[in-house]
């Protein structure tokens, strides 16, 4: 491999336009691609196989009116007032036309839905004052002395009247709590029902809906609506993301010393997030991509884009430095570190395919998009980068570095000293001995980050997982204002009600089938957590029955997913309660992904192992790397939950209604962390390997490692925490914790595990970290990931200056 990287690497400085053609015509073809291709987006995540996708199928068949998806539009007086009659008026024209709007089922209107409330309550109340005059006359004749079958027939009418009247006060007693329009009359919600469910509710239909609202604007009166109408697809790029690339830029500045140099890696990154991304959504039209996808893509491919290019350039400029022709030079950074970061990439690739295992199809596609943005990367990584190095030359080091790396190559005794003293891109001088780390300080740098990383993971003991809703998003979005709005006055429930059914006994003629409605009803308002019950729908063959519940706590609180569980364990006549709803959509979201998280944790770290005892040839390695990754995992758990989840720190990062922790989000920070820590263990670890297996005591290997490539992993963190944290203040309330936690999983593992932990668990293992049995030496095959094989077949192979012994007995682990 390093070879033929070598070889490409020449190849691309040497026919630079021809390399640049090509990727610009794959570019023009991504976004052709993407011009034709291109389709909608969902901000939905659903699972096929779930008891709510199971319920909202039963429903489509039986009561085919209540499978779509609903949403709700507030109208609030801004004055406190309740409503006059003329805002009134035209608030019930708008709603009588908006039955028109496409995929548009039914719109409920909120004062005639009131009235009919009174109208009922009413008709009660007459009814109990005519049965109380008809038992009245009963007793008179009773008492007058008449006693025949007509009165005993009378009195059983009576008796019958009486109980359905009880029966009818009842049911409006248990949906008491169920109104559309506020008890002062200042807050009104017109309910949307959809003829389809939200996955497949289009941009376009929402969006008619916003503009058929808010086209005529009613005086004195402010529209909101829920997160299921005026949840917008998140935007790609925001201002957030450029100040990330641009602090990325100035990262590059201050470390390779130039504009050009600094500015390549950028480029290279632009173009393949640009061809990754375009060429993904130009399939949009034909596959379901969820809003998260994309955007996700353009995280993964900025940072790695950037920090593959920046390990390729930072080998040549070394080189270069040293008197290298330019051409040799970018071929053996291509062949070296170039090997490195596809072998890099390729744990990226394993941990983020591994998503598709997860059975979950909205995260394998998220998983696979991630996997192709990587792959462009490292591919743009090996080819464009030594492309535009050829193209710029000497100019990729400053005046002064160039003027001194002339000197050096006239001499070429100083050329063949400065190629001795490298090992792997170390800049240590010749004969200066390298003295290891003390014992007692590795086992303090154990301890403490240890104790660090555990003291960040205890929040993560409370995690819970669960979908965003109204109350996560911008305090000024209409999203948020009519979830509080509901939320002040009809009660937290009223934001995530629940769609529940009920089988009901075969053969019920209409009275049996309105008593067996009723006799569930009251079922389900005994259920602990229920605020208010309303049976809304019997199937056409009386079969099942449809009520609306709403919960006393709010959709994505540990009580309404409790009381689903309730619900659904219910017995109706022998058959299980059916639920469904956005609110239990989201809660069953969230527990297949809490049940998928642990087989992927052991797929990717199971792969990944595999991987990493091929390229190191060792088993503790390995095992080093993987149990500082999971210290690493735990603590950005832990402070997620102490932002999104506790609201610390609420007013830097906007947490203003705490809530659970986006369901999908603890999967995709192991594949994208697992494979990104994995790169930083490569380049520091494989360093060390080399200078061991050029003959340095293993200790003082370590610090030989660790100089070789501190300097490009710090600058390769911060670009990546810098891309990452533009993310933070997205507008989208997706997207904010997946930036936060990608940021704070790359400082935790690059700065505290990589370049903490591990040199110092591999000084007190020594030797035994590169132990590797005889009989798997001779059968693994050597992949030679940091190209010293390269490097001895062009001459270029760096030898220490002396070999350092291992410390005395003393100083052993």
């Amino acid at each position: 491999m390093a070879e033929l990287l070598y070889r490409l690497g020449r190849f691309s400085a040497r026919r630079a336009g021809v390399v640049i053609a090509v990727w610009v015509v794959i570019l023009g073809l991504a976004v052709t691609g993407y011009l034709v291709g291109r389709g909608p987006v969902a901000n939905g995540f659903g699972i096929p196989g779930t008891e709510t996708q199971r319920v909202t199928d039963e429903l489509r068949s039986k009561i085919p009116n209540l499978s779509g998806s609903s949403g709700s539009v507030v109208f609030q007086t801004t004055n406190g007032a309740a409503f006059t009659d003329g805002q009134r008026a035209a608030i019930q024209a708008s709603v009588r036309s908006a039955q028109d709007i496409p995929d548009v089922a039914q719109v409920v209107d909120p004062f005639a839905t009131e009235q009919q409330r009174a109208t009922r309550e009413q008709e009660i109340a007459g009814g109990r004052a005519k049965l109380e005059e008809g038992r009245k006359q009963l007793e008179a004749a009773r008492q007058a002395g008449q006693d025949n079958p007509r009165l005993d027939q009378q009195e059983e009418q009576l008796a019958a009247q009486a109980a359905q009247l009880e029966a009818g006060a009842e049911i409006l007693e248990l949906a008491a709590e169920i109104r559309q329009v506020s008890a002062d009359g200042s807050t009104a919600v017109v309910t949307v029902s959809f003829s389809k469910d939200r996955l497949d509710l289009s941009e376009d239909t929402k969006q008619a809906v916003l503009n058929h609202f808010r086209a005529s604007p009613v005086p004195g009166v402010e529209t909101d609506f829920s997160t299921e109408i005026a949840q917008s697809v998140p935007k790609i790029i925001g201002p957030g993301e450029v100040v990330g690339v641009i602090v990325a830029g100035i990262v590059l500045i201050v470390m390779l010393g130039t504009l050009i140099a600094a500015g390549l890696p950028i480029v290279t990154a632009l173009i393949g997030v640009a061809v990754g991304v375009l060429a993904a959504m130009g399939l949009s039209s034909v596959i379901d991509f969820s809003s998260v996808t994309p955007v996700l893509g353009v995280m993964l491919g900025l940072a790695v884009g950037i920090d593959y290019s920046l390990f390729i350039i930072n080998r040549h400029r070394k080189q270069a430095a040293r008197g290298v022709d330019i051409g040799e030079s970018i071929g053996l950074a291509n062949g070296t570190a170039g090997n490195a970061v596809v072998f890099a990439g390729s744990t990226v690739l394993v941990a983020l395919l591994a998503l598709n295992v997860s059975g979950v199809p909205f995260l394998g596609l998220m998983g696979t998009v991630g996997a192709a943005c990587v792959l462009i990367a490292v591919l743009v990584a090996v080819t464009l980068t030594p492309a535009l190095l050829g193209l710029i030359g000497p100019r990729v080091l400053t005046r002064k570095a160039r003027a001194a790396a002339a000197a050096t190559a006239a001499t070429a005794a100083t050329a063949a000293t400065a190629a001795t003293a490298e090992v792997a891109g170390a800049t240590a001088e010749p004969q200066r001995a390298v003295r290891p780390m003390s014992t007692v300080r590795a086992i303090g740098t154990v301890l403490a980050g240890t104790a660090v990383l555990l003291a960040l993971a205890i929040p993560a003991m409370s995690l819970r997982l669960g979908l965003p809703d109204g109350s996560s998003e911008a305090t000024d979005s209409t999203q948020y204002t009519a979830y509080k709005a509901v939320e002040r006055e009809f009660g937290a429930g009223a934001n995530g009600t629940l769609l529940v059914t009920a089988q009901l006994p075969p053969g019920l003629d209409e009275i049996g089938a309105t008593g067996a409605q009723f006799a569930a009803a009251k079922l389900i308002a005994g259920t602990p957590d229920v605020a208010a019950v309303a049976p809304i729908a019997v199937s056409p063959d009386r079969t099942m029955a449809a009520f609306q519940v709403v919960p006393v706590a709010g959709p994505s609180s540990q009580s309404t997913s409790d009381l689903v569980q309730r619900l659904r364990d219910l017995r109706y006549e022998g058959a299980a309660l059916g639920v469904a709803g956005q609110a239990a959509a989201n809660i069953d979201v969230s527990d297949k992904l809490a049940e998928v998280l642990p087989l992927y944790i052991v797929v990717v770290v199971g792969l990944s192992l595999i991987i990493m005892i091929v390229v190191f040839r060792s088993f503790v390695v390995p095992l080093i790397a993987t149990a500082g990754f999971v210290l690493s995992l735990l603590a950005t758990y832990g402070a997620l939950v102490a932002i999104y989840q506790w609201g610390w720190l609420s007013a830097v990062f906007g947490t203003h209604d705490p809530g659970p922790i986006l369901a999908f989000l603890p999967i995709i920070l192991v594949g994208i962390l697992f494979g990104l820590a994995m790169d930083y263990q490569l380049f520091l670890v494989s360093g060390m390997r080399e200078a061991y297996a050029h003959g340095i005591a293993a200790r003082p290997a370590v610090i030989w490692g660790l100089r070789a490539g501190r300097a490009v992993v710090i600058a390769a963190g911060i670009i990546m925490i810098a891309v990452f944290s533009g993310f933070i203040f997205a507008e989208s309330v997706i997207i904010r914790p997946v930036g936060f936690g990608l940021a704070f999983g790359v400082l935790a593992d690059a700065f505290v595990v990589r370049m903490l932990l591990v040199p110092a668990l591999m000084h007190l293992f020594g030797r035994a970290a590169w132990w590797f049995p005889r009989r798997l030496d001779r059968i693994v095959p050597n992949v030679d990931v940091e190209g010293s094989a390269l490097e001895r077949r062009h001459d270029f192979h760096p030898v220490p200056a002396e070999r350092v012994p291992e410390p005395a007995a003393n100083n052993q682990w």
